[in-house]
């Protein structure tokens, strides 16, 4: 028998923080993970999370939605694009992003957040030197 479960960010079933500027809360849903990125201004992924990841470049998918502030992504093919509040967005693996100005950039990922930040399943990438 199916379940109705109510959850809030208040909260979160997991806190991750980053190494520095923010943080990651996480709830769990049956098998789905939903992730609220608090990222604060000078937030960058290859400062912030890469040691923790231990991988060249973000190796998550994410499915997000802008709530606030903005953030520009970079994929490793060198494409850029800057999220705006409002903004729906796909970033597929192989990125890095950062803050943009200074306000708070707070994401709703619906899928890449399951083991983002998470230190106990990284792995440093034999390229990372």
């Amino acid at each position: 028998m199916s379940q109705l479960v109510i959850k809030k960010f208040a909260q979160p079933d997991e806190r991750r923080p980053f190494l520095s500027h923010g943080h990651l809360d996480l709830l769990h849903l049956g098998s789905s993970n939903i992730g609220m990125g608090v990222f604060e201004p000078g937030w960058k992924w290859s400062k912030d999370v890469q040691p923790i990841a231990g991988t060249r470049s973000c190796q998550s998918a994410h499915s997000c939605y802008v709530v606030s502030g903005s953030m520009e992504v970079v994929m490793d093919d060198g494409t850029r694009s800057l999220l705006i509040a409002g903004d729906v967005a796909y970033i597929p693996p192989g990125h890095d992003a950062w803050v943009v100005g200074d306000e708070t950039c707070l994401l709703l990922d619906f899928e890449g957040m399951a083991d983002y930040a998470r230190r106990e399943t990284s792995q440093p990438s034999p390229s990372m030197q």
